[in-house]
């Protein structure tokens, strides 16, 4: 049977891993974005060393376990100076792994778009940076945005994984006030729940947000 009093004992402290969770999907989707769209320019720039290389960092991150990465940059980056907190580390990882994804995303939009475009662009005497902010991306980036909406998703669902580097977000918490009370099943189907309630929200989010692209041409 379920103890409801336990229930509203726990809801506070896994509302509040709630907020951890959540502000790490934010910020680590961001970075993801902003990354992914560096990656996805330089691998089509005229520089072959510099798509080639991108291509291959690119590919390799995608290769390997989110997992192994969170541990190296929380474990074995520090042997090279470089130190930042658990929640930062978990962001960081995040927006590393997820820009992979995002980038192949937005070359696949971008070559979407009819080269006559590019073109056109040219013919008008457009230098790159213009005819990429005001001819391909405005193009490019609308038809992306569901795929780049489930990314967000999956990343929310992946930020369990920090708390193998000590993030106390929603399921270490659970975890711990389980072993507090030896009760495992409230806290961790209160989890279940709020993951199923907070992708739902996040679904019908990118849905209105393709509805609002698609109304404004």
């Amino acid at each position: 049977m379920i103890d409801w009093a336990y229930v509203v004992e726990i809801l506070p402290p896994l509302l509040r891993a709630l907020g951890v969770t959540v502000e790490a999907t934010v910020a680590g989707m961001a970075l993801a974005l902003v990354l992914g769209l560096v990656w996805a320019l330089l691998q089509r720039s005229a520089g072959r060393v510099a798509a080639a290389v991108t291509r291959g960092a690119v590919d390799f991150v995608r290769s390997t376990p989110l997992l192994v990465q969170v541990y190296f940059l929380f474990y074995a980056m520090p042997e090279f100076g470089v130190t930042f907190s658990p929640l930062a580390t978990g962001i960081l990882a995040l927006g590393l792994h997820y820009s992979a994804y995002t980038a192949e995303i937005y070359r696949a939009g971008i070559e979407g778009v009819p080269r006559g475009q590019w073109e056109a662009a040219l013919a008008l005497n457009l230098s790159r940076w213009d005819t990429l902010r005001r001819v391909i991306l405005p193009q490019a980036l609308p038809p992306v945005v569901p795929a780049l909406g489930n990314r967000f998703i999956a990343l929310f669902k992946d930020t369990p994984m920090l708390s193998a580097i000590t993030v106390l977000e929603l399921l270490q918490t659970a975890k711990i006030l389980g072993s507090e009370s030896f009760r495992y099943f409230e806290p961790l189907t209160l989890v279940g729940l709020l993951f199923l309630g907070l992708s739902l929200v996040s679904a019908w989010g990118v849905q209105r947000l393709e509805a609002r692209l698609a109304l404004h041409g």
